[in-house]
């Protein structure tokens, strides 16, 4: 009779297990599948989302966010997606429609409620009518790096809060409280980077690539060169040693870059000037210090209001 029990009260266990597994993996199931091009577009719905959906991205935010290699694997991604999320002005043009097709995905097509491009929401600077490749590598849109004014991202938010109530009606009331708490935290660091910043105003940098244009405009910083003599173009040495004069001339206060183009030309023209420069994170995960949007600011701000 034990024998009999015991055997009944495992097999119980046993059912009881399968069901379980079963209940948590329908839930997941019944997840929407959030996929972004980049980290901080991913960082920016996980703050809206929590463990309400599933979350990944696409590019590696330590290379060029230009020249993303469209390894099946990222197809595999878009496949399982209920809503892709793009920065757009033309920033993904190279490598994300051949994915998309790879991908086979309607839900996320073009002009589908499963597709959503933030630049369209935004005034972009640096239009440019004329396109040809004696301008480098620019964006007829405008400069798609406009997530990088502190004060786009609670707009960013606002977007991409909207579509979620589409496409996940059941959690709109959670997403919207979860907004909330974002912009109201958000709100605060705007505060705290924006009185850091007023002690820089009307400082003058050179940067490697017009990365950084959208925050130095909100904070009254003075862009007067490029490393790159055109946008994607490599420095000549001519080049080089005219940015060298430039910076003793125009009272340089430092340089910026960033962690994908090569430190060689910015370190060659701190040496010949004594301008120090900076390497500043363009996007979450670019460097170790950046886990999220909240950090990557916070690095940007710290590390250029010290000059």
């Amino acid at each position: 009779m034990k024998e009999l029990f015991k055997s009944l009260v495992l097999k119980i266990s046993f059912l009881l297990v399968w069901v379980f597994i079963f209940i948590l993996k329908t839930e997941a199931d019944d997840k929407l599948n959030v996929v972004t091009t980049y980290p901080y577009i991913a960082s920016i719905v996980k703050e809206i989302v929590k463990d309400r959906a599933n979350v990944d991205y696409l590019a590696d935010s330590k290379l060029d966010p230009h020249h993303v290699v469209p390894k099946p694997s990222l197809a595999v991604k878009l496949r399982k997606a209920d809503l892709l999320i793009i920065n757009g002005a033309s920033l993904e043009i190279g490598w994300l429609p051949p994915l998309i097709d790879l991908a086979n995905n309607n839900k996320i097509n073009f002009g589908t409620n499963g597709f959503l491009d933030l630049s369209q929401y935004f005034d972009l600077i640096d239009k440019v009518e004329n396109v040809s490749r004696a301008k480098g590598d620019v964006h007829p849109d405008g400069n798609p790096h406009f997530y990088l004014d502190p004060y786009n991202i609670p707009k960013i938010a606002n977007i991409i809060t909207e579509r979620l109530y589409i496409l996940d009606n059941k959690n709109s009331n959670f997403y919207k409280d979860n907004l909330e708490k974002f912009k109201n935290k958000w709100e605060q660091k705007v505060k705290d980077w924006d009185k850091k910043m007023e002690n820089i105003k009307g400082l003058r940098v050179f940067e490697y690539h017009r990365l950084f244009d959208y925050f130095f405009k909100r904070y009254n910083i003075v862009l007067i060169d490029t490393i790159e003599p055109l946008p994607g173009i490599p420095p000549t040495s001519k080049h080089i040693e005219d940015l060298v004069k430039k910076a003793k001339d125009e009272k340089i206060g430092v340089i910026t870059t960033d962690v994908y183009h090569p430190i060689q030309p910015v370190s060659y023209i701190s040496e010949k000037t004594g301008i120090k420069f900076i390497i500043l994170p363009h996007d979450v995960y670019s460097i170790k210090e950046v886990n999220d949007i909240f950090e990557l600011f916070d690095y940007i701000v710290n590390n250029l209001s010290s000059f």
